[in-house]
């Protein structure tokens, strides 16, 4: 191929001509090569698609903080709400694809919003590279302490003893709360009546009032209201029990066999960004999940490390569309 290039370049510019393009073009890759090598050679914009203070943005915080350290250069975050992150999306699609644009990102960005929103501003499909998978973290099926149901199954012959007796609540539509339910509600073969509220502190605060009989919560945020003595946990959505929670048991176990549901966190670029910058940042990455302190510090919240390829986290994401888009064009759940 560069034999027959070279050839039809000489042919058409001559033979003067053809050495200055020649050199003009081995100029353009060395210089390509360097700026990869050298990569970053100036501060990284961190797109958060959620506003400051929540989970979501202390995580993602901690490791632009991380990553800041071993490039030395600022990581410089941005909060940009709304659209279930749709407006993040959409800024980091049509920024330049160098490396210098990174979003931390929530998987349902992904595999959730082009079955919930009617137009996305951007395409989850060709608008962007995955580089890694950060982590992931679950929920936690909550009753009321005051409830009868013990375990799992006691709540699933309630609800088909006296279909559509039981409320659960979520954060809103479309959350991850809210598709847990869901899966579970197909996973069970019942039905539960949906209550969305504002967020999920009213969902809770629900529960705690019996305008509910059941949330599912964050393992963080379930493991403070648990530790209160005000509501029961009765299992993780996680494949595997966890080891900040040994006592719980997993919905796989309690007659749901297979079940699991997962928040993913991690890093996308611009479509186009040189395959070079990405892997670097995949490799820079990697060690930041190393970091003991770190591990430590977000398993206390029930978030776990993990790291993968970007070809492992484009399988994932695949996977995660394909299995939510079923289930939301199902149950035809549209975004107002």
């Amino acid at each position: 191929m560069n034999i027959i290039l070279t050839l039809g370049l000489r042919l058409l510019f001559g033979g003067s001509y053809f050495l200055t393009l020649l050199t003009v073009l081995t100029l353009c890759t060395l210089l390509n090569r360097v700026s990869a090598e050298e990569f970053p050679a100036r501060p990284v914009r961190w797109i958060i698609g959620f506003p400051p203070g929540g989970s979501s943005d202390l995580q993602g915080r901690l490791f632009a903080d991380k990553l800041s350290k071993i490039w030395g250069q600022p990581v410089v975050v941005e909060n940009i709400s709304g659209a279930g992150s749709g407006v993040a999306a959409s800024t980091v699609a049509r920024a330049k694809a160098d490396g210098y644009t990174i979003f931390f990102v929530t998987h349902p960005v992904l595999a959730v919003n082009p079955f919930i929103y009617e137009k996305l501003s951007y395409d989850p499909e060709k608008d962007f590279l995955p580089v890694i998978k950060l982590s992931d973290s679950h929920n936690v099926l909550l009753v009321n302490a005051s409830s009868p149901y013990r375990q799992v199954s006691d709540l699933i012959r309630a609800a088909k003893d006296k279909p559509g007796s039981l409320n659960f609540g979520s954060g809103g539509l479309g959350t991850t709360q809210h598709l847990t339910a869901e899966s579970f509600k197909a996973a069970a073969g019942i039905q539960l009546t949906h209550i969305p509220y504002r967020g999920t502190g009213p969902a809770a605060t629900a529960l705690l009032v019996n305008e509910i009989q059941l949330h599912f919560d964050g393992t963080f945020s379930a493991m403070a209201q648990m530790s209160g003595g005000r509501v029961r946990g009765l299992a993780i959505s996680s494949l595997q029990r966890l080891p900040t929670l040994p006592d719980l048991p997993t919905l796989n176990e309690s007659g749901l066999p297979g079940f699991e549901a997962t928040l993913a966190y991690g890093l996308l670029v611009p479509v186009n960004t040189p395959v070079a910058i990405v892997n670097q940042i995949n490799r820079d990455t990697l060690k930041v999940l190393q970091d003991a302190v770190l591990k430590k510090q977000l398993q206390d919240q029930g978030i776990y490390l993990l790291g993968s390829t970007p070809e492992q986290f484009k399988v994932f994401l695949t996977n995660e569309r394909k299995k939510w888009g079923e289930l939301l064009k199902r149950l035809n759940i549209r975004a107002s």
